[in-house]
């Protein structure tokens, strides 16, 4: 028997498919972010991801998110 599939995905996993372009979806506010480049940023609340994902397991990405 296999294990139930969680019905929501960690934000790991939000980051990464936004980084592979497989979401349009911002991770924060929900409204949809552009991709320029190796950044992918939402015009709607100011959030930015630097890094794109090559193929390699475990690439590092970085928020341009603070907090407060």
């Amino acid at each position: 028997m296999n294990p139930p599939t969680p019905l929501h995905r960690s934000l790991e996993q939000e980051l990464l498919a936004v980084l592979r372009g497989a979401s349009l979806e911002c991770p924060v506010c929900g409204e949809f972010v552009l991709h320029e480049g190796a950044v992918v940023r939402c015009p709607e609340c100011s959030m930015q991801l630097h890094g794109r994902i090559e193929g390699a397991a475990g690439a590092g990405v970085q928020s341009g998110l603070q907090a407060g």
